[in-house]
């Protein structure tokens, strides 16, 4: 079995499942977000916003291949390039780290140690641009849309409370701790990053 991870492009975009192309829950403002859907456009704004943040920052998205097909994805900017995240009561992203918008490994590719692979892609990227750390808001119990990651499991891999709150805390991993993960955390970053998720919904908070 050959597996491969390469940056996200536009060349590559349409890889990603059907609804995360077309989801803009993170890279625009609830409003706009909102708009986009009612208009018909957002492909269009996904394609937008990752051709205009690759022009302005660099690569912001992993996909790994496994033979040759898709098996998962991971998408982070730094905060400055995610307006949805201001609509969180416990941001903003610390200046010193990126943001982790969103990861899956898609089913039938769990278990094959492709999220741990994905995040310490990421990882070794953001240490050789000097980022120190990687930044994410965890959601507690019920929440309006699957692209906010459970933060119970966030704690499971690493990740530490920075910002405490009911609903949407803020949680940080420092990058160089992905690069010797073992055991436990890695199991625990399967069940994180390969959990089956529903269409997300586009609502503001």
């Amino acid at each position: 079995m050959g597996r491969r991870v390469v940056p996200l492009t536009l060349d590559n975009l349409a890889d990603l499942p059907t609804t995360c192309r077309s989801c803009v829950f993170w890279e625009l403002d609830p409003v706009s977000g909102r708009a986009a859907v009612e208009s018909g456009k957002p492909e269009a704004e996904k394609e937008g916003w990752i051709s205009a943040v690759l022009l302005e920052w660099g690569s912001c998205g992993r996909i790994v291949y496994v033979d040759d097909q898709p098996a998962g994805f991971v998408l982070y900017a730094p905060p400055a390039y995610v307006p949805r995240s201001q609509s969180f009561p416990t941001s903003p992203v610390s200046p010193d780290a990126v943001q982790l918008m969103i990861s899956r490994v898609l089913p039938g590719y769990q278990r094959q140690g492709l999220g741990r692979v994905l995040v310490q892609t990421v990882a070794k990227d953001l240490l050789g641009r000097g980022v120190r750390a990687i930044e994410a808001f965890g959601s507690v119990g019920r929440v309006p849309t699957s692209c906010v990651l459970p933060a119970d499991h966030l704690l499971a891999v690493g990740f530490k409370t920075v910002r405490p709150h009911h609903r949407y805390p803020r949680l940080r991993l420092e990058a160089r701790t992905t690069l010797s993960w073992r055991g436990g955390a890695e199991g625990a970053l399967e069940r994180l990053l390969g959990a089956g998720r529903k269409e997300p919904a586009l609502r503001p908070f």
